[in-house]
C-alpha cells in the first residue's frame, strides 16, 4: 500500500499543482530516503532552480520530470506527498520539504521511513543507472501489451500460487496485494491454485477483472484502507466497493458465506470458500496400509531383467 491506484490518483493531484513551479530549494530531513545520488547537499543543490515539467507513474513508481534530471519516488508503505499553498501546520515524519519559488510546498510524509528518492539524469543508460525494482517491471496493466494472451505467456509456466504470481512485479506492474484479492474473487479463482493450472478461458477472465477493478479504484480515487491520501490530502472511496479485501468474517456480497483470511503467499489473503474452490490437493495413495515404494528406475529394471536372463 499504496497500489497502482493510489499512485496514479497522487499522480493526477501532483500534476495539477506541482508541474510549472520553480524549485527554490529542498529541504532532506532523513537522509537515507535520499539513495541517488548518496549526498543529500548535492541532491538538494542539483534540484535548486529547477522547475517540475511533468509527472508520470511507472507501476508503483512516481516520476517527477526535472530537466535535465527524473527524480524517481517510490512510496512503498506510508509515503505520502502533500502540496501546500498556504499557512498549514506541518505534520510529523514530514522528512522532505520542495519549497517553490512561489512560496508553496511540497512536503514528502513517511511514517515508515520505508520510501525512496533517486534523482537521476534523463539520459541515463538505461537500465544501469535506474533503480533495479523500475526496469524490472512488466506490461502496464492498460499497455496494449497487456492483453490475455501475453498474461497467460506469463504464468502458465509458473507452479507457484497464482497470488504470488500476481504480486510479482515482473508479471505485471502495480498490482498488490488489495487488487489481487479483488480481481481473483471476481474471476472465481482461488489465490492457493497453482498459476500453470489456469485455463486460457480463465486467464482471460482474469485478465478482464485485473483491467476492470484497477479502472473501477482509480476512478474512485483509490482505496484508503490505511492511511492513503492524495496530493491534496484527499482520501478514496473504493474501500466501500471491496468486494474480499479486509471483509473477513463478513458475508460475501455474492453467496453470503462468510469472507475468510488466509496466508498466501506471506500476506494476509481475503477469499469466499464458495466462489473461490479451493484447489484439490494431490494425494498418495498407499496399499495394504502400507507406504508405496519408489518405482525403480530404468537401470535397476534393466540389471533385474540382465540377471533373469543369465544361463
Amino acid at each position: 500500500m499504496p497500489e497502482l491506484p493510489e499512485v496514479e490518483n497522487v499522480r493526477r493531484s501532483l500534476e495539477g499543482t506541482v508541474v510549472g513551479r520553480t524549485i527554490d530549494h529542498v529541504e532532506v530531513r532523513l537522509a537515507r530516503i535520499v539513495r541517488t545520488p548518496d549526498d543529500v547537499v548535492r541532491f538538494s543543490a542539483e534540484l535548486a532552480g529547477r522547475t517540475f515539467a511533468g509527472v508520470r507513474r511507472r507501476g508503483k513508481y512516481l516520476l517527477f520530470d526535472v530537466p535535465p534530471y527524473v527524480l524517481v519516488s517510490h512510496l512503498r508503505m506510508e509515503g505520502q506527498y502533500r502540496f501546500i499553498d498556504g499557512a498549514e501546520p506541518e505534520l510529523p515524519h514530514t522528512h522532505v520539504v520542495f519549497y517553490f519559488t512561489d512560496g508553496t510546498e511540497l512536503r514528502y510524509r513517511d511514517v515508515r521511513q520505508f520510501g525512496t528518492m533517486d534523482l537521476i539524469p534523463s539520459v541515463a543508460p538505461w537500465p544501469n543507472a535506474w533503480p533495479g525494482g523500475l526496469t524490472s517491471l512488466g506490461p502496464e496493466p492498460f499497455d496494449e501489451s497487456f492483453t490475455p494472451a501475453a498474461l497467460y505467456r506469463n504464468i502458465h509456466r509458473r507452479s507457484a500460487p497464482i497470488k504470488a504470481v500476481l504480486l510479482d512485479q515482473t508479471t505485471v506492474a502495480g498490482l498488490g496485494n488489495i487488487y489481487v484479492d479483488e480481481a481473483l474473487f471476481g474471476s472465481g479463482i482461488h489465490p492457493e491454485r497453482p498459476a500453470h493450472s489456469l485455463t486460457r478461458v480463465q486467464v482471460a477472465l482474469l485478465h478482464e477483472q485485473v483491467v476492470d477493478v484497477l479502472t473501477r479504484a482509480i476512478e474512485a480515487g483509490g482505496s484508503s484502507v490505511k492511511t492513503y491520501v492524495n496530493g491534496y490530502g484527499r482520501h478514496g472511496g473504493f474501500q466501500l466497493e471491496l468486494a474480499v479485501y479486509g471483509r473477513d468474517g463478513e458475508p460475501c456480497r455474492v453467496c453470503s458465506t462468510e469472507i475468510e483470511k488466509l496466508r498466501v503467499a506471506g500476506r494476509g489473503t481475503h477469499v469466499c470458500p464458495v466462489c473461490q474452490k479451493r484447489p484439490r490437493r494431490r494425494r498418495v495413495r498407499h496399499v495394504s496400509g502400507e507406504r508405496a515404494k519408489p518405482a525403480q528406475t530404468s537401470r535397476a529394471k534393466t540389471e533385474r531383467h540382465t540377471e533373469e536372463v543369465k544361463p
